[in-house]
């Protein structure tokens, strides 16, 4: 998350690929942001997270705020986007407040 600025990262292939998330339970502490990417898929009895990613407060808003404008753009070329019978749950995690979000 850079100020304009040029910069350079690598990314390396088995970081490429990517993996697939449908749930992110977020979690936070006074000093972090805990996200936890995970899948539920039919058939299987309980999500398994694949990725977390633990961040400090200000980076946690920066990651908003870039969401933010990135859907905004999305939108603005491709229509609003539809979020249809979701329900939001809260997943208590140990000396964490915070909740879920999908």
């Amino acid at each position: 998350m850079a100020n304009e600025k040029e910069f350079s990262i690598e990314l390396k292939p088995d970081v490429a690929k990517g993996s697939y998330s449908n749930l992110a339970i977020i979690t936070h502490s006074h000093s972090e942001f805990i996200i936890d990417f995970a899948t539920m898929l039919p058939g299987l009895p309980k999500p398994e997270v694949s990725n977390r990613i633990i961040m400090t407060p200000e980076h946690a808003k920066r990651l908003f705020l870039a969401l933010q404008d990135n859907i905004n753009k999305y939108e603005t070329q491709n229509g609003q986007i539809a979020i249809g019978g979701e329900q939001k749950a809260t997943f208590p995690m140990g000396g964490f407040g915070g909740g879920a979000k999908s």
